[in-house]
């Protein structure tokens, strides 16, 4: 028997699983979120162990085959992992409906769900039932796409135009959000009347868990990651990948284009770089979200899941 088998033995309630009505958890979907490198997947995978259920990833980049070692995947099954090919298109609308559809059926067989993942929306768009805004039609984004690499500032001008907010809430030099922003600013969304995504409605009882760890602490796992995914082959991974092309959602998987570009440190360097930043980014959305109860995560694995489990059934 594994310690992973022999922890979830010890947090799994008297009689195992969930069966029966007295050890039914008060809540019915269990989420994990936050930055990168800051244990969401182990304890993700504990208390889908301890409750008998299983996780469902709510990672953009995730869904993806033929990355695992660069995205991170879990080495044990995870629902909506490896389910689009590196050409295919993802979009929040699509993966909320198939985020809704695995997180029902978990819980009408199994009582609960966990949901785990460092994608902020995608998160939320599998927790809740968003009054989404239709994607641009290709002819719009790829003219907004041509405008922000032509000229970001005036790209981003524009948009101070269009939706003020907006335009303070994205830097000009992240073009990803600002070729959103500007689609989103065109079709009359503005950020203002977006208020909605951060309601603390959610389609199930749902507690959201968030794991909090220092910069310092956090930089350090990201640099032992980082060195941990080259010494897995990760530049054999990215090259067999980019022999095919990629859509313009999978191409912004962290560390593609570094490793595509560069050479040994200098990838390294910009992987940790970027993926530092990423997570900045993630701690931000992180208290953003209604409700999450955020706990120290620096703590071992096991601790934190008792903690939740004894939240999830109180």
């Amino acid at each position: 028997m594994s310690t992973h088998d022999e922890t979830a033995m010890n947090l799994a309630p008297p009689g195992g699983g969930i069966a029966g009505e007295r050890s039914r958890p008060a809540f019915e979907v269990v989420a994990v979120f936050g930055p990168t490198a800051s244990g969401k997947t182990a304890l993700a995978d504990l208390l889908a162990d301890a409750l008998a259920t299983e996780v469902v990833s709510a990672d953009a980049m995730q869904v993806y085959r033929g990355l695992p070692i660069l995205t991170n995947q879990s080495g044990r099954p995870a629902r909506l992992v490896a389910i689009r090919e590196l050409h295919e298109e993802m979009s929040v609308g699509a993966f909320a409906s198939l985020a809704h559809a695995e997180i029902d059926g978990l819980v009408e067989r199994h009582g609960a769900a966990v949901v785990a993942g460092g994608t902020g929306l995608y998160l939320r768009a599998a927790l809740a039932d968003l009054d989404l805004p239709p994607p641009a039609s290709p002819a719009v984004r790829e003219r907004i796409r041509e405008e922000v690499a032509q000229n970001p500032a005036a790209a981003h001008g524009r948009l101070g135009e269009l939706d003020p907010d907006a335009a303070a809430a994205v830097h000009a030099h992240d073009r990803q959000r600002l070729v959103r922003a500007l689609e989103l600013a065109e079709s009359g969304d503005t950020l203002a009347g977006r208020d909605r995504l951060w309601s603390a409605v959610t389609r199930r009882p749902t507690l959201v868990v968030g794991l909090d760890v220092p910069a310092d602490v956090l930089e350090r796992r990201i640099r032992e990651r980082t060195e941990q995914m080259f010494v897995r082959g990760v530049v054999d991974e990215v090259q067999r990948a980019l022999e095919v092309p990629v859509s313009h959602t999978a191409e912004k998987a962290l560390g593609l284009r570094e490793i595509a570009t560069l050479e040994g440190t200098d990838a390294r360097e910009q992987i940790v770089v970027r993926t530092r930043r990423y997570a900045a980014y993630q701690r931000k959305w992180m208290g953003r979200i209604p409700g999450i109860v955020v706990l120290d995560g620096t703590q071992p694995a096991p601790v934190l899941a008792a903690e939740v489990l004894a939240r999830v059934r109180g």
